[in-house]
């Protein structure tokens, strides 16, 4: 596939704040790391679609964060797409895939409103920050609640008492002709107030009205908008949120990298007794391709007898 011109529309979040409601908020747009992810030649339209809207809120979760490592988002279910994940490095690197049974999707066996149910089925949702070996690993698990992934992110921030959030996504349909792989999200947070004395909720707060009026306007905004490559952010936000001002932030770029390597293949297989490797061999060869990116790894017998010479 040739290069696509996205314009404007490249990797990127867009940290904003809006002024008089004291309501941050970030922008995500994804474009060529969509088309190297999920792309309409690596899945088929209804599972490129979750999938790129896993990765727009993935990012737009992870952008909030304070953290130095790998932040992963996965959504998993009983429904014929079982997997959909995705992981952003601390340093902007992002890459996901979707794991899913092509015939359980032809089949359409599953009926129900909303794509993730009818996709991915009754499951769990796992949020985790990872920042190495020397630190305690955080995960956070919710029951998938909703018909749209935007929908199940709502019900994790409402069962765990976090900072008020709202969000919208938005992932183009790549199949449709002249239609471009994109994906949009846009959240909004709530600053928590200084409570004042014998106040137990700061949120409590004669700013609620703000925060209600300033959640009907991101509620206004279109998935043709988000994915608009003629509409810049600084008119989109503009547009939505002008009368409280709005303070626009630099962009942090992301971009689409695998960490898969020759290397690490090498130390995966050399992790199994070399008898357990070779009766996997097809035809003389094994085969090592990742999830992620589908680049194949092959090793012949004397691959093999290198490999494992070198233990």
């Amino acid at each position: 596939m040739g290069v696509v011109d996205y314009g404007p529309f490249g990797d990127y979040v867009l940290p904003f704040q809006i002024e008089t409601p004291g309501i941050r908020g970030r922008l995500v747009r994804l474009g060529p790391a969509v088309e190297a992810i999920a792309g309409p030649d690596r899945y088929p339209p209804a599972v490129a679609i979750i999938l790129a809207e896993t990765l727009a809120m993935g990012a737009v979760l992870a952008s909030g964060l304070k953290y130095d490592g790998i932040f992963t988002l996965q959504l998993q279910g009983d429904g014929p797409v079982d997997m959909v994940m995705m992981d952003l490095r601390s340093n902007g690197d992002m890459r996901g895939y979707a794991r899913f049974d092509a015939d359980r999707l032809a089949a359409g066996s599953i009926v129900a409103s909303g794509p993730v149910p009818r996709l991915i089925g009754a499951g769990q949702m796992l949020f985790t920050v990872d920042q190495g070996p020397n630190t305690e690993r955080y995960q956070g698990v919710t029951p998938l609640e909703g018909a749209t992934v935007g929908e199940c992110a709502h019900a994790y921030f409402h069962h765990s008492e976090q900072v008020q959030t709202a969000i919208c996504l938005a992932a183009a349909d790549a199949s449709l002709p002249q239609e471009r792989p994109r994906a949009a999200a846009l959240m909004l947070q709530r600053l928590p107030a200084a409570a004042p004395e014998g106040v137990i909720d700061p949120f409590l707060s004669d700013s609620d009205d703000d925060w209600r009026r300033a959640v009907a306007l991101l509620s206004s905004v279109s998935p043709a908008e988000l994915l608009s490559a003629d509409l810049d952010d600084e008119r989109l936000l503009f547009q939505l949120f002008h009368e409280d001002g709005v303070r626009i932030y630099r962009q942090r770029p992301l971009r689409h990298r695998c960490r898969c390597s020759q290397h690490q293949v090498e130390v995966t297989l050399r992790a199994f007794p070399k008898a357990e490797i070779e009766a996997l061999m097809v035809d003389g060869r094994i085969t090592v391709t990742c999830e992620f990116c589908k680049l194949t790894y092959a090793f012949d017998a004397p691959a093999l007898d290198r490999l494992y010479a070198t233990r």
